[in-house]
């Protein structure tokens, strides 16, 4: 019948011309059993990886005719003895696929294994940096890197540069670890001076911040332009001799940390490399590098680069859209009412209810540049403090708080940024003193709402530390109190007490607390504002605002 020959067939698709019809029979109810027994199969297969001697004997022995590596059984035992030793070498390397092949299928136990490094680690994916094969990794505790945080020769490493300083980081830290266990029984009010470890700690980082050059001689200042012309920005520039020594190997440090940190983000599946992260913005006339991930919709998201209107915030897709919106904006400044003008600086308090819309654009745009930050839809329980910087364009974006209308903690902030090309020009701390500016007129006591990211804290202890030591210049009495203070300055005790112990002016003696006035800490702050001068403040006169009543 049609249904056997096409079972007896050869491999090319032709019938065998000596294949009787009861034999015919015979073998393909014996081909069914071996496709039915993957035992024999394999049995058959590690047959035929032996000589073509071998391979007749075991036909003779075996009822069972041997399935040849096409897949079809053999017309008689004459095609075997026939075979060219070629074909035999062909043969027997097939048989040998198939043999591994077979127990490979029957041997599961390194299959979840695999399984979970591909789920880690996407092959197809690249790293950006040109001439990059994706190995290493910057923190030394990774195979492979497919971004630019994670890249060593973007940093100028190699692979093993970066396994060897992970060892060293390693032996640092359980050195650290080892001298605050020897130290951690001193740690109570009564004790709090340096221990000796620490001060020759801090004798050995100052002498190492004294060894900075003062500048790079020409040799170097030729190399680093020539490094800067070769590879633009898609390498880092060199950071050597730069700054201390010391220095140099904590933001080495820190990068290392972030690194390690976006990694175990990504693995966990909470940042996506490429595909919906949106990887800058263009606000006005600049174009911004994003930090973190924002919850912007998915078809805006994967297209990388977002193109923002700077004063009513929306989004775009294209520099044709924007350029189109621009044309018909009628938007200089942020909604609401402007509380506060100095100069060029104005700020604008936006109620989350009346301007809804505004007020969520700003926190999706806040979200790509902080990191804890955690509001985007709900605003209406906000008041927005809005600052910007006004020229004959319009009043451009610097920064924001914002504030619950009810706080049952009394937080004056809940949420404070100062946009990336404004940073470390005195906008923050200018942000932070017109809360507490507000706070003081609403009679009240403030504190920013916890948690406080990192560059927020860092803010927030300059500021306070900018507070007290002003305070204790101008102080002229004998005794002082922390409640004073904290009614003058409007800062929270907890927060003033904390700064103090910080300092190392809050000493216990003889059942009380004193605060001692340190003199040098007050020298060098009067010098540092003298040098600063009084460009980046907040007049309080400037203000015009009476404290809302409960909406």
């Amino acid at each position: 019948s049609p249904r056997r020959r096409t079972a007896g067939s050869s491999s090319d698709g032709t019938e065998d011309s000596d294949f009787s019809a009861d034999l015919e029979h015979t073998e393909v109810s014996d081909i069914a059993r071996v496709r039915r027994s993957s035992t024999r199969l394999t049995r058959a297969s590690l047959r035929l990886s032996q000589s073509s001697q071998d391979l007749k004997q075991g036909a003779d022995r075996d009822e069972t005719p041997p399935r040849t590596p096409t897949g079809n059984a053999p017309s008689s035992e004459s095609d075997i003895e026939v075979s060219s030793p070629s074909n035999d070498l062909e043969d027997e390397r097939l048989a040998k696929e198939l043999s591994l092949k077979e127990a490979a299928a029957h041997d599961l136990s390194h299959r979840p294994k695999r399984r979970r490094f591909h789920e880690s680690y996407n092959f197809n994916m690249k790293c950006p940096t040109p001439g990059c094969n994706s190995l290493g990794h910057l923190t030394g505790r990774h195979e492979r890197h497919f971004s630019i945080s994670g890249c060593p020769l973007y940093h100028n490493l190699s692979a093993d540069e970066c396994k060897v300083r992970a060892s060293t980081r390693d032996k640092q830290t359980e050195e650290r670890t080892l001298s605050h266990r020897q130290d951690e029984n001193r740690h109570s009010t009564r004790n709090q001076a340096p221990t000796d470890r620490q001060l020759r700690y801090k004798e050995k980082v100052t002498e190492l911040r004294r060894k900075r050059n003062s500048g790079l001689n020409k040799e170097q200042k030729e190399k680093y332009m020539e490094h800067r012309q070769s590879h633009g920005t898609s390498r880092e520039p060199l950071l050597e001799n730069i700054t201390s020594d010391y220095d140099l190997e904590l933001f080495r440090k820190a990068q290392a940390r972030a690194s390690d940190d976006l990694e175990k983000l990504r693995l966990a599946g909470q940042v996506s490399e490429g595909s919906n992260m949106i990887k800058t913005i263009v606000f006005g006339r600049y174009e911004l590098d994003t930090w973190y991930h924002s919850p912007y919709p998915e078809e805006y998201a994967r297209l990388g680069r977002l193109y923002m209107c700077e004063f009513c915030l929306k989004y775009m897709k294209s520099q044709t859209i924007l350029r189109r919106h621009m044309a018909k904006c009628v938007w200089k400044h942020p909604p609401g009412d402007e509380i506060y003008r100095k100069g060029n600086i104005s700020v604008f308090e936006v109620d989350g209810k009346k301007n809804k819309i505004y007020c969520q654009n700003l926190c999706l745009l806040a979200k790509l540049f902080l990191d804890h930050k955690t509001l985007y839809y709900d605003v209406e329980p906000f008041l927005f403090y809005v600052m910007t910087e006004a020229d004959n364009t319009g009043c451009h974006l610097v920064g924001y708080f914002s504030k619950e209308k009810n706080s049952f903690l009394n937080y004056n902030v809940s949420c404070i940024l100062t946009m990336p090309q404004y940073m470390r020009q005195g906008y923050g701390k200018m942000l932070i003193d017109f809360s507490y500016l507000l706070s003081k007129v609403e009679e009240k006591v403030g504190s920013p709402e916890r948690p406080l990211s990192d560059l927020g804290l860092i803010s927030y202890r300059s500021y306070w530390k900018e507070v007290l030591l002003r305070y204790l210049n101008n102080f002229q009495g004998k005794e002082i109190s922390i409640k004073e203070i904290s009614q003058e300055t409007a800062v929270n005790p907890v927060d003033i007490v904390s700064t103090l112990q910080s300092l190392q002016m809050l000493k216990y003696w003889k059942g009380k607390h004193l605060v001692l006035k340190r003199q040098d800490l007050i020298d060098d702050w009067k010098a540092k504002e003298t040098k600063r001068g009084n460009g980046k403040t907040i007049d309080p006169t400037a203000l015009k605002w009476t404290p809302p009543k409960g909406t």
